[in-house]
């Protein structure tokens, strides 16, 4: 049985897991309260998460902008170490606990977290931007760099070009051409936003580089603090 859903969409996650196997089950556990329809008015602040590593050191960053300036209006970053092995698919399980940390420690709260990873487009339709989106209740969205599980048709080479992720006959996403002629972008839905706004919301944080600068912030928050730590 799922955990019930609050009004503001936050849930408690069940007791986090040391094995495959028990993260495995949580996902399965959880993704069942992913929404994929927009809910909530237009994000103001919209937040980057990233996670450096060297070794088993960490570093994980949340970065906020103001969405229409692209201004940063809070950042914050918590070092540590992971507590989950790397395996496929289960890689949340080492990031989601020290970016739900750096969360706690923001004074302005994002209306939108946009994750370097996966959303929908996941072998359990749970990565990532999923498990963040559902255990704060915030709305957030997978802008990946690669695909994990699925495969598009071929893009328009003009900024704003888009083609369908298809995994098993699904749609879990959208490769999206964020400048002209460079490799796309590969956005899904993580929580409580549609596919199409998700696409919007990308092409809008990534005006002149391919990757949105919500991400290109968070990845130079997190290294810096690596460095730092």
């Amino acid at each position: 049985m799922a955990p019930e859903r609050p009004a503001d969409g936050r849930v408690t996650a069940p007791s986090w897991p040391t094995t495959a196997a028990e993260a495995i089950a949580v996902q399965e556990k959880l993704r069942g309260l992913v929404e994929v329809v927009d809910v909530g008015p237009a994000p103001r602040y919209v937040a980057g998460l990233d996670v450096a590593y060297d070794g088993d050191r960490l570093a994980a960053a949340v970065v906020v902008l103001e969405r229409e300036t692209l201004r940063e209006v809070d950042r914050a970053v918590v070092r540590g170490e992971t507590t989950f092995p790397y395996v496929p698919g289960l890689f949340a399980f080492r990031e989601v606990p020290a970016l739900l940390a750096a969360l706690e420690q923001l004074t302005t709260g994002p209306d939108l977290l946009v994750c370097d990873g996966q959303g929908l487009a996941h072998p359990r339709r749970f990565g990532l931007a999923c498990h963040l989106g559902v255990l704060t209740g915030i709305p957030s969205i997978g802008a990946a760099k690669t695909t994990f599980v699925s495969s598009h048709m071929q893009l328009a080479p003009e900024r704003g070009g888009t083609a369908a992720l298809i995994d098993g006959g699904e749609v879990v996403g959208a490769a999206v051409r964020t400048q002209h002629a460079v490799k796309p972008v590969y956005v899904s839905v993580g929580h409580r936003v549609s596919l199409p706004t998700a696409v919007e919301h990308v092409l809008h944080l990534a005006p002149r580089y391919r990757l949105p600068e919500t991400t290109r912030a968070a990845d130079r928050a997190c290294r810096e603090g690596l460095q730092d730590g």
